[in-house]
């Protein structure tokens, strides 16, 4: 199992820019897909979640509003759509995937996740 993100760069603050996740390998419309990310110094931080079945996101308050997770099952790929940037977004992102049934109360919670990309790096500059 792969997941390789793509996707990053240099934006300037209230800029927009996509990122995307493609798995090989094993690969389920099931799945939980997840978008953490880490900034210098800083841990790992929860950013959003999407759910297989039944569809149904999840964001982090910093985030709500102008990013957007989807998926495209077909591509077996994730995407993490990045509106009105700010230079606090700044950081390496990574995607993540659970293959277990979900718990909703988990997904904001890097151990929940069994295989992660290898990260993407974003600059916002201000």
């Amino acid at each position: 199992v792969q997941l390789q993100a793509s996707g990053g760069g240099l934006v300037q603050a209230g800029g927009s820019r996509r990122l995307s996740c493609a798995a090989s390998g094993r690969t389920s419309s099931s799945y939980t897909l997840g978008w953490f990310r880490q900034a210098p110094e800083k841990e790992r931080e929860f950013v959003a979640a999407i759910r297989g079945v039944g569809g149904g996101e999840y964001y982090a308050n910093s985030v709500k509003g102008r990013f957007t997770i989807s998926r495209d099952n077909a591509k077996n790929t994730v995407y993490l759509q990045m509106n009105s940037l700010k230079p606090e977004d700044t950081a390496v992102y990574y995607c993540a995937r659970h293959e277990g049934r979900i718990i909703t109360g988990l997904v904001h919670n890097s151990d929940y996740y069994d295989y992660w990309g290898q990260g993407t790096q974003v600059t916002v500059s201000s």
